[in-house]
């Protein structure tokens, strides 16, 4: 784990690093913010996942987390969206499959199942290695996104009881198993079985009766992607059905943007911040 970057920020540090990932076969980038508390002792963090197109850079320059992040006392974790290299392959003609596109599954068809282990790498290495470099408490954690990158929180605590001690989402793609940028990216990286799909969509996950305790949503309804991508219905009908609590509030007049994002992050990590504990 190589730093390559330190700004002083609201009296922490934003800091950015490389590593060589065992589960994406390359060389990934990432950010982390340190809160000043850090500097007595170790802080429980939050993650964030990005979107489609996305790298760490979005959220660390556009969202405005850091200064919440700096008066709860929070650490931010924020990885990239994909593999990235060379050697790593991609359809560049396409924004939503690819590098920037991982969906944070683990692909399993032969061309993407080398380097596509998005999953693995977020749930597992990622925070084993922050962990043990980087004054945060170990294992309390919790974990947010936006658009694609809510889907990943979502399905990174549905699929794991107990990893995270909440998740929130901001516009997250719900049911991918029905939109197109699901229906691409399962195709691509799991194959043709739409049945396997299943395991990694957050609508599916609660029907077959995951729960990861109160989940926090908040979505614009001047969003352009709501009617035909993110279907945030089927998955507040599904929480209905199963008994899982969540609250999902539609915000008049926000788009998909990160000036939606900046507006409401506040609150984000102040749930986070209550369920660490802080």
């Amino acid at each position: 784990m190589k730093q390559i970057e330190s700004i002083k920020e609201f009296g922490g540090f934003l800091n950015r690093y490389t590593h060589d990932s065992q589960s994406c076969q390359c060389e990934m980038t990432f950010s982390v913010y340190l809160p000043p508390q850090a500097e007595k002792g170790p802080v429980p963090t939050v993650y964030y996942l990005s979107g489609l197109t996305c790298t760490d850079d979005n959220v660390r320059t556009k969202a405005g987390a850091q200064r919440y992040a700096a008066e709860l006392g929070v650490a931010l974790v924020m990885p990239d969206t994909s593999p990235r290299g060379e050697d790593v392959p991609d359809e560049p003609e396409r924004y939503d499959l690819g590098k920037g596109a991982g969906f944070y599954v683990d692909a399993t068809t032969e061309r993407w199942a080398k380097h596509y282990q998005m999953y693995s790498y977020v749930t597992r290495e990622l925070p084993e290695l922050v962990e043990a470099e980087l004054p945060l408490q170990k294992g309390l954690r919790s974990i947010t996104g936006h658009s694609m990158g809510g889907h990943g929180a979502l399905i990174c605590a549905l699929k794991n009881p107990g990893m995270y001690k909440s998740v929130s989402a901001f516009a997250p793609i719900c049911h991918p198993l029905r939109c197109g940028w699901g229906e691409g990216c399962f195709g691509a990286y799991l194959g043709d079985d739409r049945e396997a799909w299943k395991a990694w969509d957050a609508t599916e996950l609660v029907l077959a009766g995951a729960n990861p305790g109160e989940i926090l949503i908040d979505q614009g309804d001047a969003d352009e992607f709501l009617a035909d991508q993110l279907y945030p219905q089927d998955l507040k009908d599904a929480c209905a059905k199963t008994g899982v609590s969540i609250n999902a509030r539609m915000q008049p007049g926000y788009d998909h943007s990160y000036h939606f994002i900046s507006t409401f992050i506040g609150e984000h990590l102040a749930f986070h911040a209550k369920a660490l504990g802080l």
